[in-house]
């Protein structure tokens, strides 16, 4: 492990809520690359299409296909995903939660806005990450954005709806406002294949349009420590998963988010 992360990147995560590893997932691009060649041509029933009328491409989101597509699935198990976020989060116990698929057209010019992951999810807790993987070279201008520290607010983000700005829940004084991101360090970085941007669930994150000339294509892998547990919703979640039939406070279901790592 030690060949792979620092004493230094868990002390970043743990105070900004976010690290960059460079390089650690190289010899996967090739695999993940041809599942993503595969998503493409074959989205689920859960996929998301966002378009900006004034720009040509498309911004496509696609969620939960790990057990359908081998690669994803190859990379999950076999990879040393779930040792590295066992680090990171300094947690003896890892546990997957979800895919998520991100394609954007050349020229899409559909942003995504400033936003906490956890609001939108079924979970709560403080040990969770998610990695952001590009599966192309990614200059800044179009690479993640995230406000270092904001993962310590004492309150989730309201969650709203990307494409009109509604609350995604009638009881919307247990969120607060998007703070000024005026107050915050931006951390954003340029990218090569097999580089990954780790963030806690709670760090506010965005990125810019896509109005390259060129696509892009990222995967995120989001995984889940030991303190964290169900928590019911007052609406829908994204992804939302139906029939899960948990109490608030349990541990996730096994069958359906497997441990990862234990030790």
């Amino acid at each position: 492990m030690a060949l792979l992360i620092k004493q230094s990147d868990v002390q970043s995560f743990r105070e900004a809520g976010v690290v960059i590893l460079r390089g650690v997932f190289k010899e996967w691009i090739d695999i993940l690359a041809n599942g993503a060649d595969f998503h493409l041509n074959n989205p689920s029933e859960r996929s998301l299409v966002h378009q900006n009328e004034k720009y040509q491409g498309q911004f496509l989101e696609d969620f939960c296909n790990w057990r359908r597509i081998p690669e994803y699935s190859d990379f999950i198990f076999n990879s040393n995903l779930a040792s590295i976020a066992s680090n990171l989060m300094e947690s003896k116990t890892v546990q997957f939660f979800h895919d998520h698929f991100f394609y954007k057209e050349a020229n899409s010019g559909v942003p995504s806005p400033w936003h906490q992951d956890i609001p939108y999810y079924c979970v709560k807790g403080h040990q969770t990450v998610s990695f952001w993987l590009p599966l192309e070279s990614r200059q800044k201008n179009v690479s993640l954005r995230l406000l270092a520290g904001s993962h310590l607010l004492n309150k989730e983000i309201r969650p709203t709806s990307w494409s009109n700005n509604e609350s995604f829940y009638e009881d919307s004084n247990a969120f607060m406002d998007m703070p000024d991101s005026d107050g915050y360090e931006i951390k954003e970085w340029e990218t090569e294949p097999g580089d990954v941007i780790a963030f806690n669930f709670k760090t506010i994150h965005g990125a810019n349009a896509n109005k390259d000339t060129k696509m892009s294509r990222t995967l995120s892998f989001r995984l889940l420590g030991d303190d964290v547990v169900y928590n019911e919703r007052p609406g829908r979640t994204s992804p939302s998963f139906s029939g899960i039939n948990q109490q608030n406070g349990e541990r996730l279901r096994e069958d359906w988010f497997p441990t990862l790592w234990s030790e």
